[in-house]
């Protein structure tokens, strides 16, 4: 069973937890600015011609004489996109990446459920698989939980530039992209992130691993099988081989850190083999929400 009977309660405690400490929580507020009407004020621009004079700010009008509109934030529900991947290598491990993606997706789900924020979930491998529509609304999340049981690892391979076209052509408003995968992408997963960056969607990268994917702990002859391409090959495997492949992880593991640093994205990279609760509240603390 992929949800256990307690899990709705978990997402509960998860949503709680968030609350307590901001609207938004893990998600992060989204506000967009508006002229002369909102909650909180932001900022002056200068009055340009045709401008509605109910939105001076007379007081710096009688002080200074200058003419300055006033802007104002506005709260607006965020949109959350969650770009699943589902391609053949997600279902290694024991328990498989699949399994605490799964649940990584419906945790952050909920979490923006309950705070009526609008999700959707976006299953992909080589391209966009499948789609759970952009929905809102605590309830929403029993079909959503079903719609994540229904998903197989499938595909030829990862591929994020195509995947992120998939999402840009269906002409979504911007918002947040989660992605949830453990970026094994031949085609280079900086170009896919790239292009949502372009079309000004923020972003956050969710990177989960094995640890035998970290150390492989395998030496002599052996026969190796590629997950998602089913094709094999036999190998001897050196002490060499091993520390070659070690550093070659380790600089993937740093090129996905330095891209969300460089670019301002939310970077988690996890062990797949932890609980996905566990994992949220951590996130939550490293964006110092939690003390």
């Amino acid at each position: 069973m992929l949800f256990p009977n307690d899990f709705l309660t978990r997402l509960e405690y998860l949503s709680i937890v968030s609350k307590r400490v901001f609207r938004g929580s893990l998600l992060a507020q989204r506000r967009t600015m508006q002229m002369g009407s909102g909650i909180e004020f932001s900022d002056h621009r200068e009055y340009a011609a045709g401008d509605d004079f109910r939105y001076l700010d007379w007081n710096v009008y009688a002080r200074h004489g200058d003419l300055l509109l006033k802007r104002f934030q506005e709260e607006q529900d965020l949109h959350v996109y969650i770009l699943l991947d589902c391609s053949r290598s997600m279902g290694y491990g024991d328990p498989p990446k699949f399994d605490l993606a799964r649940h990584l997706t419906a945790a952050l789900a909920y979490i923006a459920l309950a705070d009526l924020d609008r999700v959707a979930v976006l299953a992909f491998a080589d391209g966009i698989l499948k789609e759970f529509p952009l929905t809102r609304g605590k309830a929403r999340i029993l079909p959503l939980m079903k719609f994540l049981e229904g998903l197989e690892v499938a595909g030829e391979d990862t591929n994020l530039v195509r995947t992120a076209q998939g999402l840009l052509q269906r002409g979504r408003r911007t918002g947040l992209v989660v992605v949830i995968s453990d970026l094994f992408d031949e085609h280079c997963f900086q170009n896919g992130l790239d292009q949502m960056r372009f079309r000004r969607f923020d972003g956050h990268v969710l990177q989960l691993y094995d640890p035998r994917e970290a150390d492989p702990m395998i030496l002599g002859d052996v026969e190796l099988v590629d997950v998602e391409t089913n094709s094999m090959r036999k190998v001897t495997v050196t002490e060499k081989n091993v520390r070659v492949y070690k550093q070659l992880f380790a600089e993937h593991q740093s090129a996905v850190r330095d891209y969300c640093r460089g670019y301002g994205l939310g970077c988690t990279q996890t062990l797949s083999t932890v609980r996905f609760d566990d994992l949220i509240l951590k996130m939550m603390r490293e964006a110092g929400q939690l003390g």
